[in-house]
């Protein structure tokens, strides 16, 4: 029952995410371990505020000590990109981290890193699946917590400080204390609250924060930083005359942004933001990366600065390693995660945060001012996202129509190519396009389009709507 997608392994809590399965994914991944000969150095595991989190950590700890195994447990809730550094920064082969990301309150999960903090690509998972299988119908055995702790093989540690340091010295700290910047911070009752407090406290910046309890229920909302979700935080931003609202979803790798002018950044205006930015001002060069679901603003953006920008499938370990391959300055997803060439290898929107206020401290200029330079360089283009829920037997239907077949609705539009890359996606030649995929993280078919005007974009969604049949 435990299958990876494309942000680890999720399940609703008491239903498949239990004790059960959570010591059999520890227990295949020591297995891996024990096979790559890569024990030695041990595992990291860290966990979020969600429901059993902490005690899930635990679990899997407990696993890794009774196969000798040294589990290194982050004793507090923590954000996922601090698993990630820590691999990273101590060359561990492997890392854990507990968490659901953005997914509802009912659910639960597991992500793994592998070698440098990356996130484990497919390879690595249907290998871990592989052993899993193996295990599945053999009891797991586990050391006693507390025997665990005396004899080492369990280690507490809280490495918070030096996630930190890293981010401080990479982002300009004299040019943000001189501005005397008001922030505004949305946890959406997470992990995010501490760090981001710290850095933006230490910047001198006036900090004001909302949803920053414990609340496994995260205040009845989805902890995801979208337009509907951060609306309490755009009215503070306008309250409160704050230059930036900052919000990030459970685990803190992900990021939304309100504007000066309260307004809703879309995770591909912040994405186009930092890319402009890091080359324009701070004098970076390279390619780009993004998912085929994110915004083409950025193809135009590269080609503008004589750079290349690489497409590739929705799954952040798609973004990693093709900026790895290219040495691209940045990567990111019309999701709201991204990552910054020289960072860790993953998404972090604790770090894409202190990059922001960075940019506006550096540039002079208010958000909303420097995304209005870039719509006059690049032109401005409109995206329709719509999700749908489905049963098993209208899945199988739209797949087979979809990616069996390959059957496309009647456009209004010249068609330039279809790619299958990831679902479907149609490019128009008036440089739109549309794509058609099923979430890897929820039961959801995602349609995406964008195109020259918000109208068009809607038509062509309700076109795919009307012809797959989904209302």
């Amino acid at each position: 029952m435990i299958k990876f997608g494309t942000g680890g392994w999720r399940a609703v809590i008491g239903d498949e995410f239990t004790k059960e399965n959570i010591q059999i994914l520890a227990k295949a991944l020591a297995d891996k371990m024990h096979a790559e000969q890569v024990t030695d150095k041990g595992i990291v595991l860290g966990y979020d505020r969600r429901f059993l989190s902490k005690e899930a950590m635990q679990w899997a700890g407990e696993v890794f000590a009774k196969e000798g195994i040294t589990a290194y447990l982050i004793n507090k809730s923590a954000p996922t990109p601090l698993v990630m550094f820590y691999v990273m920064k101590h060359a561990l082969p492997y890392g854990m981290m507990i968490t659901a990301s953005h997914n509802p309150a009912i659910y639960n999960g597991i992500k793994v890193f592998t070698a440098g903090g990356r996130d484990a690509d497919e390879t690595q998972t249907a290998d871990i699946e592989k052993y899993i299988r193996e295990v599945a119908d053999i009891p797991v055995e586990s050391m006693e917590y507390d025997e665990a702790l005396g004899k080492g093989l369990i280690q507490e540690i809280y490495p918070l400080n030096e996630y930190l340091d890293e981010i401080i010295a990479a982002v300009d700290m004299g040019k943000i204390r001189k501005a005397g910047l008001k922030v505004a911070l949305d946890p959406m009752y997470g992990v995010s609250e501490t760090s981001l407090k710290i850095i933006l406290l230490t910047a001198r910046c006036d900090v004001e924060t909302i949803h920053e309890r414990h609340d496994t229920l995260f205040g009845g909302k989805l902890p995801a930083p979208n337009a509907v979700t951060l609306r309490a935080l755009q009215n503070y931003v306008l309250d409160k005359n704050c230059d930036i609202g900052i919000a990030t979803d459970g685990d803190a790798d992900r990021i939304g942004v309100i504007d000066d002018k309260g307004r809703f950044l879309h995770p591909n205006d912040i994405l186009v933001l930092l890319y402009y930015y890091l080359v324009k001002y701070k004098g970076w060069s390279g390619p780009v990366v993004r998912n085929i679901c994110t915004t083409h603003t950025l193809d135009r953006l590269a080609e503008k600065f004589g750079e290349s920008c690489y497409e590739v499938p929705v799954g952040f370990k798609h973004i990693s390693a093709k900026m790895y391959g290219t040495g691209a300055v940045i990567g990111g997803e019309s999701s709201g995660g991204l990552t910054v060439r020289g960072h860790i290898r993953g998404k972090d929107g604790i770090y894409a945060a202190a990059l922001l206020v960075e940019m506006i401290a550096a540039t002079g200029k208010k958000l909303s001012e420097i995304f209005d330079d870039i719509e006059a360089e690049c032109g401005k283009i409109y995206m329709e996202e719509r999700d749908y829920k489905f049963n098993q037997e209208k899945k199988n239907r739209i797949k087979k129509m979809l990616l069996e077949d390959r059957m496309l609705p009647a456009m209004p539009y010249e068609i330039e190519k279809v790619s299958y890359l990831d679902g479907s996606k149609v490019y128009f030649e008036n440089g739109g396009w549309v794509a058609a995929r099923f979430s890897g993280t929820e039961p959801l078919l995602r349609i995406f389009c964008e195109m020259p005007s918000g109208e068009e974009a809607e038509k062509i969604c309700s076109i795919y709507e009307e012809f797959l049949e989904l209302k």
